[in-house]
């Protein structure tokens, strides 16, 4: 008796309530609250997704200025400057060793003169290495090298501070290389640096202005798509300038690819389709570094999780991390959700396409979109359907459907944000390969593809530890001799993996 008084107690209360609240709704209104909720919504967004209720004509035909009369870039809206900026100044909380750079280097100015054109993702944690490279003396021209990934208005509060951008949100395939022409800037001006994510700005200055290559002092590029081009362009005796590849660096392989996937692939699949992982069923494909990071997020919500691999060391590790490996053709009619994460093209064909289940979720955490093959999907019988940003049913003709997101292109830049924190793991990186190329002594690098070295690797760790209050452990002279190495580093040899 005394549970059930407590029962019907509780149940008067939340009736109360209940009146309280609709009394609350009648003054306020519903049609008000509702909007001022999804309004809110939409504001704390836009940073990520642009607002619907944007001016929906071409970039490219308006002629914006900046508050000093400036109009040599192309944004979205040069009128979100101040909203960009904030966005900045909240990454550069975690972004703390390109912070240092510019105390320590800033007096020095290590790239006095030089003139960088880049092609990254334009995002509020590249904006942060952008005027880095500026503090540090280095003139910019930026475009962007995803057309999904674009902070509309970062891309304007860059422009405000007078870097030369062209990018915005959802470009065409026509704007993204007109975009790419444009920070060229061919006609005027004469860049001396590259800075590429995904090898377009590079192989577009190959095709373009091939000239443009004589006073040229080196390339940094931090993709594996990029830096499989650079090879073949190396093996082709083509590469005529000095190339970084700063993909490869420890810094670069374990933090961005590892830790930022393993964050930033959950972030993107829940903001897009609300999807619960535990029990689900999910096939990644390739199990590098980025797949071993979108792995081990899945495996830790409870996802049932296979592996596809070609090579036999990548596969025993997914292996002995307890995943199955298997044939994407074996599992494809039992799988929720398909991961890329290769570098490759047509990883996922029409024939896997056609087999998956209804409503089976299929994504890219690749820098390439060519793991799909989604040339195959547009065709005639096939019906496409956008359901929200960046998410598109694509209907077969007995009502079957996938759930595509970012049309194929990169999952986590394009429908949410990545860790700030990591990404200056990255840009610290590239801003240091970018000083070391810039500043080599003529002849020290030749028309090749390197590593950075592994001294700077370290050091672009050592500027992160005091943001977790870590000390370091020094080797005594005795110990420093019995390793053979100097005890101030390098502590690893290059061959170390």
């Amino acid at each position: 008796p005394a549970v059930k008084q407590q029962l019907i107690h509780l149940q008067i209360q939340f009736t109360d309530q209940k009146k309280d609240f609709n009394k609350r709704l009648t003054k306020t209104g519903r049609r008000s609250l509702s909007r001022s909720i999804s309004q809110s919504s939409t504001d704390s967004y836009s940073s990520v997704c642009s607002d619907s209720s944007e001016d929906e004509s071409s970039p490219r035909d308006k002629l914006q200025k900046n508050s000093k009369g400036l109009s040599d870039f192309c944004v979205k809206n040069i009128k979100q400057a101040e909203f960009g900026r904030r966005e900045i100044e909240i990454a550069q909380q975690e972004m703390p060793a390109l912070m240092v750079l510019r105390k320590r280097a800033g007096g020095e100015k290590p790239l006095a003169g030089a003139k960088v054109l880049g092609c990254t993702h334009i995002t509020a944690q590249t904006a942060v290495l952008i005027e880095t490279l500026s503090v540090l003396g280095a003139q910019c021209r930026w475009a962007a090298c995803n057309i999904f990934s674009t902070q509309n208005a970062v891309a304007a509060a860059l422009a405000e501070q007078g870097t030369s951008v062209f990018a915005w949100r959802g470009e065409s395939e026509d704007d993204f290389w007109w975009c790419i022409d444009q920070c060229v800037g061919a006609e005027i001006w004469q860049p001396n640096m590259i800075l590429d994510d995904g090898g377009d700005l590079t192989h577009w200055i190959y095709k373009k202005h091939p000239s443009l290559f004589k006073k040229l002092k080196g390339i940094v590029e931090e993709s594996v798509t990029g830096i499989y081009r650079l090879y073949q362009l190396s093996k082709a005796g083509k590469l005529c300038v000095p190339a970084m590849n700063v993909n490869d660096s420890v810094t670069k392989q374990k933090f961005d690819n590892l830790y930022c996937c393993k964050e930033s692939i959950v972030d993107g699949l829940k903001r897009t389709t609300d999807v619960m992982f535990g029990g689900k069923q999910v096939v990644v494909c390739g199990y590098g570094e980025v797949g071993k990071g979108c792995c081990a997020a899945l495996k830790a919500l409870g996802a049932v999780v296979y592996v596809t691999e070609v090579d036999p060391i990548c596969a025993l590790q997914a292996c002995m991390d307890g995943f199955r490996v298997i044939k994407l053709s074996e599992v494809i009619r039992q799988v929720d959700l398909v991961i890329t994460c290769t570098g490759n093209k047509n990883v996922v064909g029409r024939e896997h396409l056609d087999r998956m289940k209804n409503g089976c979720i299929v994504c890219n955490m690749g820098h390439s979109s060519t793991e799909i093959e989604l040339a195959s999907l547009r065709t005639a019988e096939l019906r496409w359907e956008r359901v929200r940003p960046h998410v598109d049913h694509v209907i077969w003709p007995d009502g079957k459907r996938i759930v595509l997101l970012a049309e194929g292109r990169l999952l986590n830049l394009s429908c949410s944000t990545v860790p700030s924190l990591v990404l200056s793991i990255t840009a610290t990186t590239q801003a240091l390969a970018l000083i070391e190329l810039y500043s080599a002594p003529e002849g020290r690098y030749k028309q090749d593809v390197y590593l950075l070295p592994k001294k700077m690797d370290e050091f672009v760790a050592s500027l992160h530890l005091p943001t977790f209050d870590a000390h370091l452990t020094e080797l005594s002279d005795e110990q420093a001799k019995y390793l053979g190495i100097s005890k101030h580093g390098p502590f690893k040899p290059n061959y170390y993996r």
